[in-house]
């Protein structure tokens, strides 16, 4: 009896090791992968004068904006590319191909020729890059976004959405605002215009070599093993493989993810417009120095990483409709007053407030959303759809900063602009609350994961 229960003991804690492995990593690579992407917004101004200069500051602004909208236009081609990939041949293989990919590619950014060297080959040059690191970073959201849901226990699910959707993005502006604080202590003035930047770009090279250290030793989730149990019955049965991304663009599975898009438009606009525009504003509208800048959004970072675990844990109590719901009422209530009278905040405490209220509500709203659609899908297209689902809103929601500088002529414009354009994101986001089904439990109910 002894031995056996000392057996069952020490499977216990191998399984508890195994799933700890399977959400650090999750949370962790796919906070590497932001923070690839979040160096280019603290660092928009500075590309803007070297890659597209315009006569007007918004105008070059918007560029940079935009060429990083590219990047998030891509990466529902990674999605599909990559996700086909671990639904078919596992995550975590794929999850560790696309981070050297991301890692790799950021770093090729610190070496790039400005226009002032070779003219108006530069910016083409930094867009087709950003375009290779759209597919790569698509192909990261199909892996990590999966493997760690699927592996914890389901009271614990909807804490590890948060934890790597929400609390990962504020992990990764946390890393950002580290190597911006850094590198603006280390290259100050004219020197970061020069230098510092560049060393920013460099530091991805981490995200390759911890992409090959970590999850090498990573196990697959238990849902794919059985996957691949079933598959391998099935074709002794003479039955063959669906294609993954074939299957969800099928009659019903396509209807579920047209839906889905409503809550993943509107969460991605939402967090574009809260944390990922907010180096700029503090930046070009209230003028703040950027070591003040830098500690503020590392405070945010933080604050989104707590609000994020925490609204997804909720989902688990009330259902992830009802968080839906819920978030997307206090974020068309609070968000637009939040976004419009930051700029008239002197005092650095209570900008510090607002900043930090504002990225919380605007990553807490879509912290459930992982899990949501994690339980939309069955196993089989569940990398894909998660996927797609999610890079689509979110390379949509990657825009809204773009339009949102195109629509303000000066910078004084960009407070009354943010706010029309949140609380337009937050309708639709509500309006997805309300049509979508709810879905807590069906993750280990094959049956329950039919289109509908």
């Amino acid at each position: 009896m002894a031995v056996i229960s000392n057996q069952t003991i020490l499977a216990e804690r191998e399984h508890n090791r195994h799933v700890l492995k399977a959400v650090i990593a999750s949370c962790l690579g796919w906070s590497l992968d932001l923070y690839d992407l979040f160096i280019l917004l603290f660092v928009a101004p500075v590309i803007g004068k070297l890659f597209f200069p315009a006569e007007h500051a918004m105008l070059s602004l918007a560029a940079v904006y935009a060429s990083f909208g590219v990047t998030l236009l891509m990466r529902p081609l990674g999605s599909a590319m990559f996700g086909a990939y671990a639904d078919t041949h596992g995550r975590k293989r794929a999850m560790i191909m696309a981070m050297v990919g991301v890692g790799l590619s950021t770093a090729a950014f610190g070496i790039l020729p400005t226009v002032h060297t070779i003219g108006i080959a530069a910016p083409i040059v930094f867009i087709v890059l950003k375009l290779v690191q759209g597919v790569f970073v698509g192909g990261v959201v199909a892996a990590t976004h999966t493997i760690g849901t699927e592996s914890v226990a389901p009271r614990l699910r909807g804490a590890v959405s948060g934890m790597i959707g929400g609390g990962g993005a504020g992990l990764g502006a946390l890393f950002a605002s580290l190597a911006y604080y850094a590198m603006s202590t280390l290259f100050p003035g004219a020197a970061f215009d020069e230098w510092g930047w560049r060393c920013m770009f460099f530091t991805g090279i981490i995200s390759a070599v911890l992409g090959i250290t970590i999850f090498s030793n990573l196990e697959e989730s238990p849902m794919f093993k059985k996957l691949q149990e079933a598959k391998v019955r099935a074709r002794a049965s003479g039955v063959k493989d669906a294609h993954p991304v074939r299957t969800l663009f099928s009659r019903p599975w396509r209807k579920v993810l047209l839906v889905n898009l409503l809550l993943s438009v509107g969460g991605g606009s939402g967090y574009y417009l809260t944390s990922g525009v907010m180096p700029t504003y503090l930046k070009v509208v209230n003028h703040t120095p950027a070591e003040t800048a830098g500690f503020i959004l590392m405070l945010s970072s933080i604050g989104v990483f707590v609000a994020s675990v925490a609204s997804g844990h909720l989902s688990t109590f009330i259902g992830r409709r009802k968080t839906f719901l819920l978030m997307g009422v206090l974020r068309l209530l609070l968000l637009p007053t939040l976004a419009y009278n930051m700029a008239s905040v002197t005092s650095t405490t209570q900008l510090a407030l607002f900043v930090v209220l504002y990225g919380m509500l605007g990553s807490a709203g879509y912290a459930p959303l992982l899990i949501f659609l994690n339980e939309r899908f069955p196993t089989a297209i569940r990398a894909t759809g998660t996927g797609l689902s999610w890079n689509i809103g979110f390379a949509i929601g990657g825009l809204m900063p773009t339009f949102v500088s195109l629509a303000s002529p000066q910078p004084t414009d960009m407070p009354l602009m943010l706010a029309i354009f949140l609380a337009a994101i937050s309708v639709v986001f509500l309006i997805g609350a309300l049509v979508v089904p709810e879905t807590l439990g069906k993750l280990d109910n094959p049956d329950a994961q039919k289109a509908a």
